[in-house]
């Protein structure tokens, strides 16, 4: 085997250029005009394979154009580009074109040793520059099979001095290792290191740029119509124009979620400081396209008309249900409670209905009844009344944050009635022992299918009897997280009435040393469509270590998981920083046990929600925990909620 870097070579690079380009197939004037076909035995040209590619809004590797490939091993190993548009699929283009039979399985068409079709695709990366032979993840070729595949369809393409096999699964990577030396290999974790642009949510908008770290983000205001562009990826960001970070993003970080949620563009860039230096502080529109970005100046006049038609549809929530008065149990909650219990906590109520493959812990929810009576008690509501009464409240971003600064401290230090919180410790107790809880937010905006407010407020760890780490206290932080800067303002943005929303408290047993974390989706995000590979996309994680906010430099396990193909490959797009090389966050069965959850997720939760637009299956964003169990280690889900989608230049 032999390795290639992932650098522009000169027939890439005069692609990434837009230059027409020749090889051995054929000179540039021996090109048609560049008009699809069905199938073409030959590309000669760049305009061929422009015309025969399919240029998708998601794709796991930015900047990608693809051309599917048959080689028919029974027709003289008859070589087809297919017309990747119009045939998006394989076996679509093998039943139209090639007289494959309709009723007859094609899945063995991937997996067969003496299959009939040799199924591949060409994938030119715009970034690195690299032209990349590749096949399934699922399919099972052998080292001989993808060397004569890579050969044939080296010898009919002009770029055919150029192409690297990439292989799209851990068994692949293996396999690779025994490709002989004329079939150099690209790995993605080059691929990636070749990239400088990733866009996550795609887009357009208008706002002043404002160039910062994130330090200064978490000390400073920053308005809706502004555009961040920053050295790195924040923990949280109130509700800004759009995104732009140095530091890349996986697309389950909290502010690629928040910038779907909210409609606005979201990309990595490096280098984005000094790019966007010249315009800082102008009003300029952003464009985040799925293969390119601009940014260009406007005048304000025209800001002006873009906000006046791009507010965001309100967001309706239910008022609060105030009849619970009582500690509920989590059995006894789901979908339906939302306006007594919050969100989180009727979704948690719903996961304990999911008989097989879900493990979740027991719980018990303290309703909202109890944070509004709180705040009555204390005048607080009053104070709230007058604030949000305040024209300069209303008008003035840092005077706003210091006000909802105020009222959260004033949340935190005010009485708790003691019989209530006797209640709470004594549940504690009864239900979980003498340990440690989490004291989790549940609001009736949260979790919810059009407002996921992922982030936005807080959880706090308890003990009973532990003064430093007091049940009460936990209770009020979470409460006052309800008026955090960032949570207000979310709410704003959507035009939820703040009147409409109160904190239930959902009340478990803490994880603690657990042995990974992580989050998933219960689809594909970078295939989502109905001709796509089906799949989830998990990021995993060794021990507490954050993979939605990680700190500086550290990494991920970010894996496609084709659970529901043959041999149900994983595709790892990155690696975690924290494990040794070559080894991964999961091991197989524990891959497969988080898989099994997922799949039993994503049927559970289909009867109540429809996949939003662009989606063949239901999007769950998942958070989860790999537990150790002194004989072993298992997987818990620690809450599933509706995942945003895409924005809507990407649906």
């Amino acid at each position: 085997m032999s390795t290639i870097t992932a650098g522009a070579t000169h027939a890439a690079a005069a692609l990434v250029l837009g230059f027409a380009c020749s090889g051995d197939g054929g000179a540039p004037d021996a090109c048609d005009e560049g008009e699809p076909l069905p199938s073409r035995a030959t590309l000669d040209c760049i305009e061929e394979f422009e015309a025969q590619a399919a240029r998708p809004l998601d794709a796991s590797l930015p900047g990608a154009m693809s051309v599917k490939t048959v080689i028919d091993q029974e027709k003289d190993d008859a070589v087809h580009f297919q017309d990747t548009n119009t045939y998006a699929l394989h076996r679509s283009f093998a039943i139209a074109e090639l007289g494959w039979p309709p009723s007859l399985d094609f899945t063995m068409q991937y997996l067969a040793p003496d299959r009939r079709f040799l199924l591949g695709a060409i994938t030119r990366y715009q970034g690195p520059g690299v032209w990349a032979y590749e096949i399934a993840p699922y399919d099972t070729a052998s080292p001989e099979v993808v060397a004569r595949s890579f050969r044939l369809l080296a010898a009919a393409t002009f770029f055919g001095d150029e192409l690297a096999f990439h292989p799209t699964s851990e068994d692949q990577e293996r396999r690779a290792a025994e490709l002989p030396p004329d079939v150099p290999v690209v790995t993605t974790d080059e691929l990636y290191d070749g990239i400088d642009y990733q866009p996550l949510n795609l887009g357009e908008t208008i706002g002043q740029a404002r160039i910062l770290t994130v330090d200064e983000l978490e000390a400073g205001y920053v308005s809706p119509r502004e555009i961040a562009v920053l050295d790195r990826v924040p923990n949280d960001i109130s509700v800004v124009a759009g995104v732009v970070t140095e530091q890349f993003q996986t697309p389950l970080s909290h502010v690629n979620v928040l910038s779907q949620q909210r409609g606005t563009p979201n990309m990595g860039l490096s280098g984005a400081r000094a790019a966007f230096a010249e315009h800082e502080g102008q009003w300029v529109r952003l464009t985040v396209g799925a293969f390119e970005w601009s940014v260009e100046r406007v005048t304000q006049e025209e800001a002006d008309r873009f906000w006046d038609e791009h507010r965001p549809e309100p967001v309706r929530v239910q008022p609060p249900d105030l009849s619970v008065t009582t500690l509920v149990d989590v059995d006894d909650v789901g979908l339906d409670d939302v306006a007594a219990v919050g969100g989180k906590a009727a979704q948690f109520g719903d996961l304990r209905n999911i008989e097989e493959g879900v493990v979740v812990r027991d719980a018990f929810v303290v309703p909202a009844w109890f944070y509004v009576d709180f705040m009555r008690a204390n005048a607080l509501d009053v104070e709230i009344d007058g604030m949000l009464a305040e024209d300069r409240f209303r008008d003035d971003g840092v005077y706003r944050r210091e006000r909802l600064d105020e009222l959260r401290a004033a949340i935190e230090a005010a009485p708790v009635d003691p019989q209530i919180v006797s209640d709470v410790e004594s549940r504690v107790l009864e239900d979980f022992g003498d340990v440690r809880i989490k004291v989790r937010s549940s609001t009736n905006a949260e979790d919810l299918r059009g407002f996921s407010g992922a982030g936005l407020y807080e959880s706090r760890g308890a003990q009973v009897g532990d003064p430093r780490d007091s049940v009460v206290d936990a209770m009020r932080t979470v409460w006052g997280s309800l008026w955090s800067f960032r949570a207000f303002e979310e709410r704003e943005f959507v035009a939820i009435d703040h009147h409409d929303v109160a904190m239930a408290l959902l009340v478990c047993q803490a994880y603690e040393d657990e042995a990974a974390n992580g989050v998933a989706i219960t689809a594909n995000p970078f295939d989502p469509g109905p001709a796509g590979e089906d799949g989830f996309y998990v990021n995993a994680q060794v021990g507490e270590a954050s993979v939605v906010s990680p700190d500086p430099g550290v990494v991920a396990d970010q894996i496609i998981y084709f659970y529901f193909h043959i041999g149900q490959p994983a595709t790892y797009l990155a690696r975690s920083s924290l494990v040794a090389p070559g080894e991964t966050v999961l091991s197989r069965q524990e891959l497969f046990d988080l898989g099994t959850g997922l799949d039993a997720i994503r049927r559970h939760f289909g009867a109540f929600y429809d996949p939003p637009e662009g989606f063949a299956a239901l999007p769950m964003d998942v958070e989860w925990k790999l537990v150790e169990d002194g004989g072993g280690r298992h997987v818990e889900v620690k809450q599933a909620r509706p995942w945003p989608g895409r924005g809507e230049e990407q649906q």
